[in-house]
């Protein structure tokens, strides 16, 4: 995934919104969001590649989310798959803090993560490329490429737009978050990061929603917990060329497939 939106206690009714885009090579099989049964129940789309996934829920309310650290000159061959720590992290037993204890003596071997997990009422990032966890504070948090917080162009941008949806709550639907995800305004040069890739490939990564024959947005993510313990799960799919099936559960704790299948679309 290559953008995460979090915005912690502030919309009065829904104490958790996320918003997610999961950029990939259009090539690399995947499997929509859908509950990963029979081996744990967790629901979440999976890439078949790898076996891992980029977000998902599981069945007793923990999520997780991850995305890459881009660093093109800093690359392990022989790394593990990054989306194995979110389905580890969701398929296991652990709350966040120890499941980072165990995570952290082996961090290093994986290329440069960020990950996001925890409970709605108490989310945690950690980075290998940071020097320690921290909890999300109230208020909304943007994460991309890099490190939480970093102010890329498109996170400034999607934290903004996120804001107003948040600031007029009767505006604050799915399709009007789809549709914030769905931007495709690329900013100037000169706002540009530079991180290594070249000019090109950074103009075409600069943009909330990405969009080429060979690399773009798979996927569109919404996760809506609300006040009343209601959570709202919604995948779009994305085509090099036009939308895709869309996905959603609706469901309260525990999570199961029977209580969460008339959502299903």
């Amino acid at each position: 995934m290559c953008l995460l939106l979090i915005a912690v206690q502030v919309h009065p009714g829904s104490p958790l919104i996320l918003a997610a885009n999961r950029d990939e090579f259009h090539h690399r099989p995947t499997r929509p969001l859908d509950f990963w049964l029979p081996q744990g129940g967790i629901l979440a789309g999976r890439d078949l590649e790898a076996g891992g996934t980029w977000l998902g829920v599981s069945p007793d309310g923990r999520l997780a989310a991850v995305t890459n650290y881009r660093e093109p000159d800093r690359q392990l061959a022989q790394a593990p798959s990054r989306g194995h720590l979110v389905r580890d992290f969701l398929e296991g037993p652990y709350e966040a803090d120890a499941y980072l204890a165990r995570l952290r003596p082996v961090a290093a071997h994986y290329n440069g993560f960020n990950l996001i997990l925890g409970r709605p009422a108490r989310l945690v990032y950690f980075s290998n490329r940071a020097p320690q966890a921290q909890e999300l504070a109230p208020g909304i948090h943007g994460l991309s490429n890099h490190l939480l917080g970093t102010p890329w162009p498109k996170i400034r941008r999607a934290r903004r737009a996120l804001a107003r949806l948040i600031a007029t709550p009767a505006d604050l639907t799915v399709n009007a978050l789809l549709g914030m995800l769905a931007d495709t305004i690329t900013p100037p040069d000169s706002e540009l990061p530079d991180t290594g890739i070249g000019l090109e490939w950074e103009r075409l990564l600069s943009s909330i929603f990405i969009r080429s024959p060979a690399y773009g947005t798979r996927s569109s993510s919404v996760i809506i917990v609300s006040s009343n313990g209601t959570w709202r799960f919604v995948e779009q799919t994305h085509e090099p060329e036009s939308q895709g099936p869309r996905h959603e559960f609706e469901f309260q704790l525990p999570l199961t497939a029977a209580t969460a299948a008339s959502a299903r679309s």
